[in-house]
């Protein structure tokens, strides 16, 4: 009898701890249960405080090591992971672990314990980085970790070629290499030094000795003169030719004149010469520079060089053929543009002699057959000879002040290349076609005077609509001037 109440009791009593729920709190100084890892360290009977101690101190030692951020440029960016921002991203996972065997009825608790006997259970800590303290160590190394691609150039010396190196060019992807730092340090680094290579693109160099020493044949030439031009046109002349000189062109690679030769300054070595500008010649910075275009544009005319973009003048120029003229400007955006079609590069070579004549020369790989022949003729189709000549005032300029444009005939004209085998035409096509003004001869004449006779003369003359009438007036009266006259020879020909 005695047996069966003590066997209902403890039947009670077990019932009521069966029925206790979660009622222990984890605090600093609980207990870990054993067979309970973190971060692959055994925490058996440690308390929640020195576990904490334990994984933060490792966490210290960790952000003390090397890092080392490795570029293909063979610059090494040395860090630590403190200086990326490392922290500890999980501290609660201390209490979660501490928690094992703390929650559920005895039954419970005393099942988990049994598990932890059989099989440890283990917890990993989990760290974190700045993005943005990494990108901002990158950039603060991007002159060193990035590399500019440089070209394999030509340069002539003497006659001779010398073939300058290239190298290949480094382009590091700073937002995903910050991705890969972060996913390297947060799921294979081992916390010791470790390197680590940057997302990087090579950006392979242009060309190669092969290619350029196979460079010796001249593809087209031309040559222009501009012995009658005075000493400023001159200077841009030679001053443009030498900004285009030397260049070597791969194959695909598109070539501006304009961006090479502007801005038209003095700064930047050009002088006041006559261009063209609304029907008549004036003085910009840079006047000539047009011959220096329309002597290279025939040169890859000849060398089948692909053109791309072409503009004749306003009016007639003296130089080349009609409709074989390249004009640029700055103001307008005028450009000659062309593309290296052959499968060579090409060097183009530009140089003045004393006797003021332009050549350009086209280097390249010449393949066409030695009985093939091409040449270019300018073919006029129409003609307007102006018939009157204008007289413009300019109030700001002084009574003897005079500026004087020839007479341009209007034409309409058109470049046509034709090609010869053995001396026999193969073929014929129009290359362009252009159309310059019809402008009469033109005289700027400066009316400003305080003397009312003195205009009153000037007028009379300009009533005449004779220039060398008026041209004889304002000399006359300049003559009879007290204070100095600007008189301006007589301007003709092209920018």
């Amino acid at each position: 009898m005695r047996r069966q109440i003590w066997y209902g009791l403890l039947a009670i009593i077990l019932l009521f701890l069966m029925t206790l729920s979660n009622g222990i709190e984890v605090n600093a100084a609980t207990l870990i249960h054993n067979g309970i890892y973190i971060d692959g360290i055994d925490m058996s009977g440690k308390t929640v405080s020195e576990a904490n101690s334990i994984i933060e101190g490792n966490i210290d030692t960790a952000k003390t090591a090397e890092i080392t951020l490795s570029s293909p440029t063979g610059y090494d960016i040395k860090v630590t992971p403190e200086d990326l921002g490392m922290r500890w991203s999980n501290p609660e996972v201390v209490n979660e672990a501490a928690e094992v065997g703390m929650s559920g009825n005895v039954v419970a608790r005393f099942k988990q314990e049994k598990d932890l006997e059989r099989n440890h259970l283990e917890y990993n800590i989990q760290v974190s980085f700045n993005r943005d303290k990494i990108k901002d160590i990158l950039n603060e190394h991007i002159e060193d970790i990035t590399r500019d691609a440089e070209d394999f150039e030509l340069n002539r010396d003497g006659g001779e070629f010398i073939v300058k190196q290239g190298q290949s060019g480094v382009d590091v992807d700073i937002e995903a290499s910050a991705s890969a730092i972060i996913y390297y340090l947060k799921n294979g680094w081992n916390r010791n030094n470790v390197k680590i290579d940057l997302i990087a693109y090579v950006d392979e160099a242009l060309g190669s000795d092969t290619d350029l020493t196979a460079i010796t044949d001249i593809i087209g030439s031309y040559t222009t003169t501009y012995k009658t031009s005075g000493a400023a046109r001159c200077k841009n002349v030679e001053n443009g030719c030498s900004k285009i000189t030397g260049v070597t062109i791969f194959p695909g690679e598109t070539y501006s004149v304009l961006e090479h030769v502007v801005p038209f300054t003095a700064e930047n070595g050009y002088e006041l010469a006559g261009s063209y500008m609304n029907g008549l010649v004036v003085d910009t910075y840079g006047g000539g520079i047009c011959q220096v275009t329309s002597t290279l544009y025939n040169a890859l005319l000849l060398a089948e060089i692909q053109i791309n973009e072409r503009h004749n003048h306003s009016m007639i120029v003296d130089y080349t053929s009609p409709s074989g003229d390249a004009a640029i400007a700055e103001s307008s955006g005028k450009d000659l543009k062309f593309t290296n079609n052959k499968d060579f590069p090409i060097y183009i070579e530009g140089y003045t002699t004393p006797e003021k004549t332009i050549t350009f020369n086209i280097y390249g790989v010449e393949t066409r057959p030695e009985n093939r022949e091409i040449l270019f003729r300018s073919e006029v189709t129409e003609r307007n000879v102006p018939e009157t000549e204008n007289i413009v005032q300019d109030g700001s300029k002084p009574v003897g002040y005079l500026s004087l444009t020839s007479a341009h005939t209007g034409i309409k004209a058109k470049y046509i290349k034709e090609v010869r085998v053995d001396g026999v035409l193969e073929s014929s096509e129009d290359i362009n076609k252009s159309s310059y003004k019809m402008v009469p001869r033109t005289l700027v004449v400066g009316t400003a005077t305080d003397s009312p006779d003195v205009a009153n003369q000037l007028q009379a003359a300009i009533a005449t609509g004779s220039i060398d009438q008026v041209r004889a007036t304002a000399k006359a009266l300049a003559a009879q001037s007290v204070a100095p006259v600007e008189v301006a020879e007589p301007q003709a020909g092209d920018p």
